[in-house]
């Protein structure tokens, strides 16, 4: 259909380039098929040439979902057979192969002239062509390349078997306009009448322009928009998808396009996202901010209360986003849990939702009432569990502003109770102090965030920490009422993950 938006997100690749994110195979598989529910066409799944990581996460994907899965390749024969192993059992593969184009990108980076680039591009879509029905063709850093080694390009990699041709701009060098314009002579130039060829746009946020250069890029031609949840992605991020849907639905009047997305699952994956990120979104942020649909001024309170139009141009239920949230209470059981749970996006496994309702269970004997976020808080942490790891089972801490603080820590695994004691600068630190003592790994703290789920006095408390061993750094998660409690669980957790990582690296695998 001329007038349909293809939503390609990008984010267990790109997305994944955000610094300090790392995301396991997992958790990668989880999100896809939120992913598939949300209603994106197609999935960038990873760089199957990259990492056997990378090849293990884009062909466990390509088994999960129904949706299109994507490789992306370098111009490389290695590369793009790697795509091509990997996405075998893709319902709807395609294989996604990048060149930098641009003068800087050819001599600093490549050491090639035009003609070297232009044969390598040809000669490996061919390749690509041959293994998969399906191939993308980016020209790297296309907003600083020459026009007509632009046009050149595109020509020859659409007639080498490319149907789709995306114009990143990398560094989101380009004005709206001139992206707008770009894509326009492309498709007048390269496009012509050839209706097997859809141009897409690829924007980063280095100038905070990603989502208006990629709407103004749909709105020129292009049918493809390249983006991530949140807007995750490297340095400044990339074009936030909750953003460009809901540009075009609100304002479908000025872009008369179509989509596919199911605009009720944005919320939750978007608090999926910045889960597993462990890059929390800001208040102020478009669509899925905490201050998004909040009116603090009198006189716009007013206004709302009496026709919502006045001051709100989209309506947060028609997102997802928990109006009026529903309480559960010490009488309400597993299967209430998850059923709730389901209805905010969480799939629990079996094991994931008996933690949770042990969970659930002490937060209802702490909390007069249980809300819709703190059980979407207590979801995303069990998410985040390792089984057959240590498990916190008790802690002790001795504190003040005038001694070292101590912890004393018990840990179990299987049958077997650990305890351990340690001080440190503070309570926190006393009990990180205590688990790498139990679990005899010397880890460091990268990262430390602390935030109220809910509010008053008794308000869950959630903390997101980012621990380092060796060269292999993991994100873990924690929450409760006791703030301190939560930082040993988060703690834990990412070295749960980090023992588990460690012990894959023992097993032998394939080589992609």
């Amino acid at each position: 259909m001329a007038n349909r938006v293809r939503f390609f997100d990008t984010t267990l690749r790109d997305g994944e380039q955000t610094p300090g994110v790392t995301f396991h195979l997992n958790e990668k598989v989880d999100f896809a098929k939120r992913l598939d529910k949300l209603g994106v066409d197609v999935i960038e799944a990873g760089f199957a040439g990259s990492s056997k990581g990378d090849f293990e996460a884009v062909s466990a994907i390509s088994r999960a979902v129904n949706t299109g899965v994507c490789s992306l390749a370098r111009c490389t024969e290695a590369d793009i057979r790697a795509c091509a192993d990997a996405l075998k059992e893709a319902k709807k593969p395609r294989i996604h192969v990048f060149i930098a184009t641009s003068p800087v990108h050819r001599e600093a980076k490549l050491h090639m002239d035009r003609q070297q680039v232009l044969e390598a591009a040809v000669r490996c879509v061919s390749l690509a062509k041959s293994l998969c029905s399906e191939v993308q063709f980016s020209a790297e850093d296309a907003t600083r390349t020459e026009l007509d080694f632009l046009y050149e390009i595109y020509t020859a990699a659409a007639n080498a078997g490319a149907t789709i041709l995306n114009i990143p701009d990398t560094v989101g060098y380009a004005t709206v306009q001139e992206y707008g314009d770009l894509v326009a002579d492309i498709h007048k130039k390269v496009v012509g009448t050839r209706e097997d060829i859809i141009l897409s746009t690829h924007c980063h946020n280095d100038l905070g322009l990603a989502v208006a250069t990629s709407l103004e890029g749909l709105r020129r031609g292009a049918r493809q928009v390249e983006c991530t949840i949140n807007g995750l992605g490297e340095r400044a991020g990339n074009a936030a998808l909750e953003e460009i849907v809901m540009g075009l639905r609100t304002r479908k009047d000025y872009y008369g396009l179509e989509d596919n997305i199911r605009i009720k699952e944005i919320y939750r994956i978007s608090r999926l996202a910045a889960g597993m990120s462990g890059m929390e979104v800001s208040p102020g942020k478009a669509i899925v901010g905490a201050n998004a649909f909040v009116h603090q001024s009198g006189v716009h309170q007013h206004g709302v209360l009496n026709n919502r139009a006045t001051y709100e141009i989209m309506k947060p239920e028609e997102l997802g986003i928990p109006q009026g949230s529903m309480v559960l209470g010490k009488l309400s059981g597993r299967h209430a849990l998850r059923e709730h749970a389901m209805e905010l996006g969480f799939q629990l496994t079996d094991h994931e939702l008996n933690r949770a309702f042990n969970k659930f269970k002490e937060l209802c004997d702490r909390k007069k009432d249980v809300t819709d976020r703190d059980v979407m808080a207590i979801c995303r942490e069990q998410m985040h569990g390792v089984a057959g790891s240590y498990t916190m089972n008790s802690f002790q801490i001795f504190s003040g502003n005038k001694m070292t603080s101590t912890a004393t820590v018990s840990l179990q695994k299987g049958p077997e109770i650990i305890t351990r004691a340690d001080c440190g600068d503070g309570p926190v630190e006393a009990c990180f102090r205590a688990v790498d003592q139990i679990t005899k790994r010397k880890c460091s703290l990268e990262s430390y965030q602390l935030r109220a789920v809910t509010e008053g006095e008794d308000a869950l408390g959630e903390v997101t920490v980012r621990v380092r061993y060796q060269e292999l750094v993991m994100l873990g998660k924690g929450v409760s009422t006791d703030v301190i409690e939560a930082s040993c669980l988060a703690y834990l957790n990412a070295v749960n993950r980090i023992l588990e990582a460690l012990e894959e690296q023992k097993q032998p695998g394939e080589s992609c």
